[in-house]
């Protein structure tokens, strides 16, 4: 070893104690002072409670006394008068009768010539066989002016006429009309058709005019036969239904 390297390490050694020395001596200051300062600021800085006094209670003056008033007090003046709204009152709904269209009363038939009960047009029976009462024909259903007989022998059969759907047509104007129409009309010995009335009405003037033009005007039979098998007066009392469907 040089003389360079021991000065160089006795250097160091001595940079080292000085170094140590230091560090004793700081940390015995160091902790010696702390303890005196913390000890120092607990002891000011201690709490104390401070109680503040109440305040002193203030008497308050009492209410003037109230004077009484030597005035009689007025009594009460009556409730005042309610207007009440006149009620209104709705008129009363306008009601119309729907009146049905007047039915064409029958024609009251007139005296027929027959010989059997529903020959006769009479309102009332007559006191002979037949219902027809008096009469000028030639049966029995009362005094008759005719020679008598045992009555029909056989009834008046049609063998011709018709209604057609054209018919319809024509008695309902296009309508749609429908109606049962009953009619009472009398056959000639001759076989032709008179006389023809609606007893029955079917609600539609049309319908009954044209079912009673049609028959007289269309309708032939082989007349009535008397038991001597002589053509004879009789009444035809039927009925014809008209239809859309006709």
């Amino acid at each position: 070893m040089d003389l360079d390297q021991e000065r160089r390490l006795d250097r160091i050694k001595a940079a080292v104690g000085v170094a140590a020395f230091h560090a004793v001596i700081g940390y015995a200051l160091i902790t010696g002072l702390a303890f005196d300062i913390a000890t120092e600021v607990s002891e000011r800085l201690k709490v104390f409670d401070v109680r503040v006094p109440p305040p002193p209670a203030i008497d308050e003056p009492p209410p003037p006394p109230q004077k009484e008033s030597k005035a009689e007090e007025g009594k009460a003046s009556p409730p005042n008068l309610r207007a009440k709204p006149t009620p209104i009152v709705a008129p009363p709904p306008e009601i119309r009768l729907e009146i049905p269209p007047p039915v064409r009363a029958a024609d009251r038939p007139s005296k027929a010539e027959g010989f059997d009960a529903t020959a006769g047009a009479a309102d009332v029976a007559g006191p002979g066989t037949g219902a027809g009462g008096v009469g000028d024909g030639t049966g029995s259903g009362g005094q008759g002016t005719g020679p008598g007989g045992g009555g029909i022998a056989a009834k008046a059969q049609r063998v011709s006429g018709g209604f057609t759907a054209r018919d319809y047509e024509r008695a309902s104007r296009g309508a749609q009309l429908s109606g049962t129409v009953f009619v009472r009309y009398s056959v000639g010995a001759d076989g032709r058709v008179g006389g023809c009335t609606v007893t029955r009405s079917s609600g539609h003037g049309g319908l009954d005019d044209a079912t009673c033009r049609i028959i007289e005007q269309r309708f032939r039979y082989r007349p009535a036969r008397d038991r001597q098998g002589n053509p004879v007066a009789d009444v035809v009392n039927t009925n014809f239904t008209w239809s859309p469907q006709y």
